[in-house]
């Protein structure tokens, strides 16, 4: 065995008794809270990543898109037949476009009931609360609201948040907070978003 070879196989058990260590602490099961934030593109893409993992394994899935209600998305039409998973959309698409707050208000608050009735049922296995951080900085959802629902919903139950500027209260309470870093954009270039690759 050469140096190289040497050293790498003492680098790899180092790593794997790092990674064994580790693994041996987990010892908690419980529902999770993940937040998906940051101004990088592939928010709503990982969580409907976990969607589509979650429906691999049977379980039930609620969805509430919050901004992107109305466009087309290649995730949701692709898994909408599948009997566990229900989705919910704010019925006004991108508010910059309605540009008025007290329909914008109305949309997200009526939205918002269906999303407080799946983080209380205790047979929903994940619920995504997509683009919610939008709602939250516009002021039409409260903070103390969606904190709740949230800590109150059942234990085995895991929560998805996305969209950009996360609430550092919601940060505060996340078990995983992803931040998207943006290095390069295409749509900032003049590209525009491509169907079944940005949507």
């Amino acid at each position: 065995m050469t140096d190289r070879d040497t050293r790498h196989k003492k680098s790899m058990q180092k790593l794997k008794s790092h990674v064994d260590e580790k693994v041996a602490n987990a010892q908690e099961q419980r529902g999770l809270m993940l937040v998906f934030t940051g101004n990088g593109k592939g928010k709503t893409t990982a969580a409907w990543g976990t969607v589509t993992r979650a429906l691999g394994y049977g379980y039930k899935v609620g969805v509430i898109q919050f901004i992107k209600g109305l466009w087309e998305c290649g995730e949701r039409e692709r898994l909408i037949a599948d009997d566990n998973l229900e989705v919910q959309v704010m019925a006004t698409g991108f508010t910059w476009d309605t540009q008025n707050r007290e329909s914008d208000t109305k949309a997200c608050l009526e939205v918002w009931k269906e999303a407080e009735r799946m983080l209380a049922d205790d047979s929903v296995y994940l619920v995504v609360l997509d683009e919610i951080t939008y709602m939250l900085k516009f002021g039409y959802l409260d903070i103390d609201a969606v904190k709740r629902a949230i800590e109150n919903r059942p234990e085995e139950q895991t929560v998805i948040i996305t969209g950009r500027n996360a609430h550092r209260e919601l940060i505060a309470i996340a078990d995983t907070v992803t931040e998207m870093q943006e290095v390069r954009h295409g749509f900032n270039n003049g590209l525009q978003a491509r169907r079944g690759i940005d949507y």
